[in-house]
């Protein structure tokens, strides 16, 4: 069930969102959305060119195991 979200922000910046949602044919708040949405996708995943980078690292693959099985284990120490 959508959710309705008050945010405060400062008159540049809504600006500056209320120009790129007209440009765009967008509401304001599917703007927002969206754009939030895409952001997430971004920073939570790697693209393919940067997964092949780490593939062939054989190095930081083991390493990476070496963490992952650690971690099933309970071993080890959770640096946040």
């Amino acid at each position: 069930m959508p959710k309705t979200l008050t945010i405060r922000i400062d008159d540049k910046t809504y600006s500056a969102f209320a120009k790129r949602a007209k440009a765009e044919n967008r509401s304001l708040a599917n703007f927002i959305e969206t754009a939030v949405k895409a952001h997430i996708q971004e920073s939570a995943f790697v693209d393919d060119s940067e997964m092949a980078e780490i593939l062939a690292n054989e190095r930081l693959v083991e390493r990476l195991r070496k963490g992952s099985q650690e971690a099933k284990r309970k071993k080890g120490t959770l640096i946040g």
